[in-house]
């Protein structure tokens, strides 16, 4: 649709151009004695008329091509959103805190009470460190597409639905245009009974009235969310239809009394379970927010295990959540021929998923080194190529029959001599279907290897004609979007062994990716995590005493790792953009 849009733009900047001839007659009418300034005066104002009018076609046409990979973009995450309930792998990155409040009041009777002013310099300090907060909405959404979020973002929530609310929380939101949800059980809504000094019991707090939510939703920097009927303690002790009951009839009576969608559910006491989770989903929830009486369990929103137990931090941990609020990496923009993407800036990130951490470095070109004996990937990267490689880990396997052997198990090219040398005849015979990864200037290939086919430069040109870089990997952790089976390793020693792991890969969005694990883990159970992780094709290199990922000069593994001869690394495009086509020279 913008494409489209473009030709018309461009004729109306080119109009004025059209009048140019004219501008030059209307001169050429003055007087005799002006005739020959008038002239040369409308040949210099053309020509700077004609070069304003280019310069400003050519930065429209850019602005067009930002806007539609802006569009595409965008348009991209949402095609990719997960599945339901599950949070996306972008969105994994990011460090969203959710922040938990209950009742706002001047005198306070429990540990989590907030009074006026607290609350206040709550609120000044978001605005200090230079956080937003977010809706609960737009939370969402980034949990399921990954869309990015602004670089320090919050979400404020208030649980109970306490006459505070309205008196205290209500001003300052208005008074600093902050959003924030209210979770609201319906039986306690309009009930004052007793004084806030028989604080033991919640239902001694006055509560909002109708009025007061009312007045509330009709701002557009509130949102509500369903609390339950009656707050049971626990319902997971109470039947399916007790629970329904609970989910449906408080999601009627918010949506009839209030106009409004309820579209979120707040577990009382945080309370819940699959059970508890499938009744949500069922009664027409789009995600659901838990706490953690255990302050060790509670989660960035990203953390959580999916939209429907998105967890959250007490209000006692506010200072310590904003240091550690990040909207997480921006989208790669969008490419109009879904070709590979060696063009971002190389980032490292740090992600925990199912307790095994990672750490992992994605952007730039892919490029791999093979050195002439075995040092530390640090060492490799600043001698071959002169530190342009920002990170890199250990590569391919490589044999253990000479302390300073470079040979590798199976044929190998590097970027760095762009020769090829064949692997021997009796390794290869055991490395048939093993992943063969191909790399060339603007893509990269994952093959069964063949020893037949492919121990031959002809044999890889064959399969990629541009290529600069070739190895054998030890097996494919995910392949075409799917983490690997058991049965996929085959006879591959220990690969059901916990260790510490190395891999590379591509990702959903086309760009190179590094990474180690800093925890043992078995290769199936890798697979699956890197899936999460967001990668469309991951391979396992050498792992357990070689494993290491080396980043800006520093290695960030905690030991010394074993020294390898061979490494994958991450360049920035502009360090690699001379790099070398296999020349026609094999060494045996």
């Amino acid at each position: 649709m913008f494409v489209r849009k473009r030709p018309l733009v461009k004729a109306l900047l080119i109009f004025p151009l059209m009048a140019l001839p004219m501008v030059g007659w209307a001169k050429n009418t003055a007087p005799a004695g002006q005739a020959a300034s008038v002239c040369a005066g409308s040949v210099a104002d053309s020509g700077v008329l004609l070069t304003q009018a280019t310069s400003l076609i050519a930065e429209v046409d850019q602005q067009w091509q930002d806007l539609f990979s802006t569009w595409m973009t965008e348009m991209g995450a949402y095609l990719q959103a997960s599945s339901w309930p599950e949070i996306h792998p972008q969105a994994r990155q990011a460090k969203v805190p959710v922040i938990m409040y209950h009742d706002v009041l001047p005198r306070k009777y429990v540990s989590w009470d907030v009074t006026p002013r607290e609350l206040e310099e709550h609120f000044e300090l978001i605005k200090r460190n230079g956080l937003t907060p977010i809706s609960l909405a737009q939370l969402m959404t980034h949990l399921q597409t990954g869309l990015p979020l602004p670089e320090k973002p919050i979400v404020l929530t208030f649980d109970d639905g306490y006459e505070g609310h309205y008196t205290y929380v209500f001003d300052l939101m208005k008074r600093y245009n902050y959003p924030a949800v209210f979770s609201i059980y319906t039986k306690g809504v309009g009930v004052n009974t007793g004084d806030a000094s028989a604080i033991e019991q919640r239902r001694g707090r006055p509560h909002l009235s109708w009025e007061h939510l009312k007045e509330m939703v009709a701002n557009p920097l509130v949102e509500i969310a369903s609390h339950s009927v009656t707050h049971p303690l626990d319902l997971r002790k109470m039947t399916d239809e007790q629970v329904r009951r609970e989910l449906k009839d408080s999601k009627e009576t918010l949506e009839s009394k209030l106009g409004i969608s309820i579209e979120y559910f707040v577990y009382p006491v945080g309370k819940n379970d699959e059970r508890i989770r499938r009744l949500v989903r069922e009664a027409g929830y789009k995600g659901a927010l838990v706490m953690h009486e255990d302050a060790a369990e509670e989660q960035l929103a990203g953390e959580s295990d999916n939209l429907l137990a998105v967890g959250r931090w007490g209000q006692s941990r506010f200072r310590e959540a904003i240091t550690k609020a990040w909207g997480g990496p921006p989208l790669p923009k969008a490419s109009r021929t879904g070709s590979f993407n060696f063009n971002e800036p190389i980032q490292l990130k740090r992600q925990t998923i199912d307790r095994i951490p990672l750490i992992m470095a994605s952007g730039g070109r892919p490029v791999t080194i093979h050195a002439k004996t075995r040092y530390q990937v640090q060492e490799i990267l600043d001698k071959y190529i002169n530190r342009k490689a920002i990170a890199g880990v250990a590569g391919g396997f490589f044999s253990l029959e000479f302390l300073d052997s470079n040979q590798m198990i199976g044929p190998v090219l590097g970027q760095n001599s762009g020769k090829f040398i064949p692997g021997r005849k009796d390794d290869n015979v055991f490395l048939t279907n093993r992943p063969l990864v191909l790399i060339g200037p603007r893509s990269v290939k994952f093959v069964p290897f063949n020893h037949e086919k492919h121990n031959t430069l002809e044999g890889i040109r064959a399969e990629m004609p541009d290529v600069t870089d070739a190895f054998v990997a030890a097996a494919w952790l995910v392949r075409n979007g799917q983490p690997q089976p058991a049965e996929a390793f085959g006879r591959l020693f220990d690969y059901n062994a916990e260790r510490h792991r190395t891999f590379w890969g591509i990702s959903k969005d086309r760009q190179p990716n590094v990474g180690v694990t800093t925890e043992m883990v078995d290769s199936v159970r890798l697979g699956k995590i890197l899936e999460r992780a967001g990668l469309q094709d991951a391979v396992m290199l050498d792992s357990g005493a070689s494993t290491s990922l080396a980043y800006r000069g520093e290695s960030l593994v905690g030991y010394t790792p074993r020294p390898v001869p061979h490494v994958v690394a991450l360049a920035p495009p502009e360090a690699v953009a001379d790099c070398k086509v296999a020349n026609n020279q094999s060494v045996r």
